[in-house]
């Protein structure tokens, strides 16, 4: 699948809040200050497929994490989230980063079965992390660094 991923910048932050209010319950929301701030941040990253999705991530050291990762209801189910989330593994790459984590609702079994088939595997769990008191499970995956990648 081809798509045309650009990088996310503050100046995108309404387009970002937008498409993550499509795909989240309202409880989980992220406002546009949130993205733009995050995005202002040292080691924060983002990517966008133009109204269908997004995906936030940060890198520190040689770790990355997923913060959020969106793709809006109608655009699901065909591959889009998968090219978000190799987007943001190949951006950590580029920075370093080793291994990538993320958290994702216990219930959200879409989400799960996305990371899982794209190698992650589960090393925790965060009781009561989100808002509506639904654990996470926390997923991570080994990265190869960009350097090894280009000998």
């Amino acid at each position: 699948m081809s798509r045309d991923l650009a990088e996310a910048t503050p100046a995108h932050a309404e387009a970002m809040a937008a498409l993550h209010a499509s795909a989240f319950p309202p409880a989980e929301r992220w406002a546009a200050a949130t993205f733009a701030t995050q995005l202002a941040l040292p080691g924060v990253f983002g990517a966008l497929a133009g109204a269908e999705g997004m995906v936030l991530a940060r890198c520190a050291a040689d770790e990355a994490e997923i913060l959020t990762l969106a793709v809006v209801p109608a655009a699901r189910r065909a591959g889009l989230g998968a090219a978000l989330l190799r987007a943001a593994e190949a951006r950590a790459q580029a920075h370093g980063a080793r291994k990538m984590f993320l958290e994702v609702a216990t219930g959200n079994l879409a989400a799960r079965a996305l990371y899982e088939a794209a190698g992650y595997t589960r090393v925790g769990r965060r009781p009561r992390y989100y808002a509506d008191g639904s654990d996470a499970l926390v997923f991570t995956r080994k990265l190869t660094p960009a350097a090894a990648i280009a000998e």
